[in-house]
């Protein structure tokens, strides 16, 4: 193998490297968007629930029924 084919071989690799590597920088970039998405609607169900909760707790204090 020339000196020339060597380095046409590894240019062809780096190409290619450096293709990957966008790919997966991108895809990175996606699936942190979908985390944070994830995250705010997490929050968002959990404040949700504790409103919820809130409302329920409130029935619990009245007094039972006077047959009790």
């Amino acid at each position: 193998m020339s000196l020339e084919d060597r380095v046409m071989e590894l240019e062809t690799r780096l190409a290619f490297q450096d293709d990957t590597l966008g790919a997966l920088s991108d895809e990175l970039v996606l699936q942190q968007r979908a985390i944070e998405r994830l995250q705010m609607q997490l929050a968002a169900m959990l404040k949700r629930q504790e409103e919820m909760a809130g409302q329920y707790e409130g029935g619990n204090q009245e007094a039972p029924p006077p047959h009790y």
